[in-house]
């Protein structure tokens, strides 16, 4: 087992509190693996083997439990050992199971850790039950720092980023010694059931040639201002028709399973998050390539993904900077600190290009220019040229 050792420095301070620790993320992107981790640091801490229950619901044996079944079997695996710890994964799988948790907080039976990979663990059931009583914890695919640690790779140039860049981060293709084909094939496996299980099935979607026609407009549009309109009219042109509420419904659905996220936009001026004309990131960049293949006529918006990424692991909320007219690539918000980010592939002859917009904004926030080109660096009236691979390798921005 490789570890991922950010994500147990992120549950200890939650360790022994009572509240549950939700981890939720895309299928397949390492909950499982976090919570075998968290198993071994709570042994290395001195805790019985009989005090940690793990439970995995998305396995056969549990295809059909109740909410009172999972209760009383983990009341029964619990009865009678002192403090115990139920590591839970995949929990959305069980109908109620946040009455389960809800009850099992109110008697203090265990302390609780649950994963699941769609966003109903997010949902208004659980804001009913467990409001104030839970710490969200997401879980993304392999940053380019782990990536290199499943790769077993000490270099950080060009090249092991470039390799980062065509498989992406899925865990299972970073610890393997796929070729190209079958690294996607692998990919095109996961979104499948992702799509299938998580969206299509729950969800009753009827039309669903129409539905791919939508989600193949959103993956070839990453990094791309649209809105649901926008697909309306794509399709019209296509001679199909969908309402805009259904696209919005798609878009949700999408978000919830954890295949895009919504990079809303910010007016640096107004000081507001605007409403209108979002931009969407997939959850890895290798899901884009499983439908459309490897093309390098992309790579700017996968840079861009990639950087959002991995702002988003370290905490930042993340948005569009709108300044007037002119547009940030990335505005990071994390409690009082701020960055702004520019991404480009390769540096221009005359970078001011990239830093115009950056120097408009009169404050005193980190600013970045970030791009692929292995001999950017410099500053450039405060503002820092940096290499992608440096930038997300940093301890610090």
């Amino acid at each position: 087992m490789i570890l991922r050792p950010d994500y147990i420095e992120a549950l200890k301070p939650y360790i022994d509190t009572p509240l549950v620790k939700i981890l939720s993320g895309v299928r397949r992107c390492g909950k499982t693996t976090i919570l075998m981790m968290l198993a071994d640091e709570l042994r290395s801490r001195g805790v019985s083997a009989d005090c940690i229950i793990e439970r995995r619901y998305n396995e056969m044996k549990y295809d059909g439990f109740t909410a009172k079944e999972m209760y009383r079997d983990l009341m029964a695996a619990v009865d009678g050992k002192g403090r115990c710890y139920l590591l839970l994964d995949e929990v959305q799988e069980i109908d109620g199971w946040e009455k389960v948790l809800n009850d099992l907080l109110e008697k203090n039976a265990a302390d609780l850790y649950v994963t699941g990979s769609n966003s109903k663990l997010m949902s208004a059931e659980i804001e009913t039950y467990l409001t104030g009583r839970y710490v969200p914890i997401p879980v993304y695919t392999l940053s380019f720092r782990e990536y290199l640690t499943f790769r077993g790779k000490e270099q950080t140039d060009a090249a092991a980023f470039d390799e980062y860049l065509q498989y992406g981060g899925f865990p299972v293709i970073g610890i393997s010694n796929f070729d190209t084909h079958t690294a996607y094939q692998v990919v095109e496996g996961i979104y499948a059931s992702v799509i299938t299980r998580d969206i299509s099935k729950r969800h009753r979607i009827r039309n669903r040639e129409l539905f791919d026609r939508v989600v193949r407009f959103i993956i070839e549009n990453v990094g791309m201002t649209f809105s649901a309109n926008t697909i309306v009219k794509y399709l019209k042109n296509e001679k199909r028709t969908l309402s805009v509420e259904t696209i919005y419904n798609y878009l949700k659905w999408l978000g919830e399973a954890f295949i895009i996220y919504p990079c809303k936009r910010y007016d640096l001026q107004g000081k507001e998050i605007l409403k209108t004309q979002e931009k969407y990131y997939l959850s890895d960049i290798s899901l884009r390539y499983s439908q459309m293949g490897f093309d390098s006529k992309m790579l700017s918006a996968m840079l861009e993904n990639v950087v959002y990424l991995e702002m988003k692991r370290r905490g930042y909320e993340v948005y569009i900077g709108k300044n007037q007219t002119k547009e940030i690539d990335f505005v990071g918000v994390r409690r009082d600190e701020r960055i702004y980010v520019q991404v480009c592939d390769r540096l221009p002859e005359h970078s001011e290009r990239e830093t115009a917009n950056l120097m408009e904004i009169r404050d005193h926030y980190h600013k970045y220019v970030v791009c692929r080109d292995p001999l950017a660096s410099g500053n450039d009236n405060g503002i820092e040229i940096v290499t992608i691979t440096d930038f997300l390798l940093r301890e610090k921005w």
